[in-house]
């Protein structure tokens, strides 16, 4: 990941993900309920335990409603949500402890399967509503109140930006996704995060270790953590740029380096792909469909991967269907191309994760 350091070098500030800013206004929301008075800040507990403040822009209450948002700023490397209105009208409710998130105006609709997210409801994503739940149950809790919350998030602009987005090719319709999965956004340029990744490199090799773990972001790198024992040091987030990333390590002389993913991350490597961000790579369906030939599915199946919608949809499509074989190929395929970009010189192991941290495959 970038390091602190790097940020202040680049002069670079940080923002705050689309979900950080729901937590935000829901908090703002029950606790004016709560003191009837206006809520200028609040400071929202971020999912690995940190806080952060964000101002909040509107507030109005009464005895068992509010309505409060907030301006989602997304630092010095905004995306087209940065400076969006994100609105929560928080109700109490006589659902006893029961905490209910949905969307309303400008918020998606999940239309297709594969997204991890339940069809036809709101495209709001698991890390959001549990930072959401989190910190109104903290509230609940320091105030003894017995009683049910309904959140409703809206975004007034979300139905003009959404089709910037990629949501619309996912099948996520009329409106923008509410995301976030460490609360923060990290700005970043290629340069400055490449310069990241060799710096993380230099460290490893500074303090006396040669092994490295390469993940493709947060979740990756704390599964990772669960079964390879290695110092903190060690393991890098790579990010999107997984060919630049074992270029450097064949440089330095990394002695092996473990390449750890979830199947979004490793299709495209397995593909060839070197960056692998949604905006400069799609996963390549035709390939996919080609690998689970390989492993003898039916003509049915890989016509449904081909029409597949994202890459974890084509692995529910494997799982449901029982191909023995294709996540061992993808991993196989990975292990190749980035020995090739490393130019054989860096030996490997490549661990492909489900989306509860069990190992799918594995390559070495």
């Amino acid at each position: 990941m970038i390091s602190v350091e790097e940020i202040k070098k680049e002069n670079l500030r940080t923002g705050y993900t689309t979900g950080t800013s729901a937590a935000a206004a829901a908090k703002a929301g029950l606790l004016s309920i709560i003191n009837q008075s206006k809520v200028e800040s609040v400071d929202v507990k971020l999912p690995k335990g940190s806080f952060i403040k964000i101002c909040i822009h509107q507030c109005q209450f009464d005895k068992n409603k509010s309505t409060c948002s907030v301006i989602k700023d997304g630092g010095d490397d905004p995306d087209v949500t940065h400076g969006a209105e994100i609105i929560v009208e928080l109700s109490l409710t006589e659902k006893l402890n029961d905490i209910d998130i949905d969307g309303g105006e400008g918020v998606g609709i999940v239309t297709k399967p594969g997204l991890g997210l339940e069809l036809n409801k709101a495209a709001i994503n698991p890390v959001p509503k549990k930072m959401i739940k989190e910190n109104l149950k903290e509230i609940l809790d320091k105030h003894h109140l017995k009683t049910g919350v309904k959140v409703i998030i809206s975004v007034p602009k979300g139905r003009e930006l959404g089709p910037k987005t990629d949501n619309p090719r996912i099948g996520i319709l009329n409106g923008i996704s509410i995301l976030g999965t460490s609360g923060i956004v990290i700005p970043f340029s290629t340069a400055s995060y490449a310069a990241s990744i060799r710096q993380n490199l230099d460290v490893s090799i500074a303090m006396g270790n040669d092994i490295v773990v390469l993940t493709t972001g947060g979740r990756s790198e704390d599964f990772a953590k669960k079964i390879v024992d290695l110092p903190e040091h060690c393991f890098i987030q790579m990010g999107d740029f997984s060919g630049y990333t074992i270029q450097q390590c064949a440089r330095k002389n990394i002695k092996k380096a473990y390449i750890v993913g979830f199947i979004g991350k490793l299709a495209k490597m397995a593909a060839g792909v070197k960056q692998t961000h949604v905006k400069g790579s799609k996963v390549d369906m035709n390939f996919l469909a080609e690998l689970a030939r390989k492993c003898n599915a039916s003509e049915k199946i890989i016509e449904d991967i081909k029409k597949a919608n994202t890459a974890r949809h084509v692995s529910e499509i494997i799982i449901e269907n029982n191909v023995k074989g294709f996540f061992d190929e993808i991993c196989n395929e990975t292990y190749r191309h980035m020995r090739k970009h490393s130019e054989e010189k860096v030996p490997l192991d490549v661990i492909l994760f489900d989306f509860d941290g069990n190992i799918l495959a594995r390559k070495f």
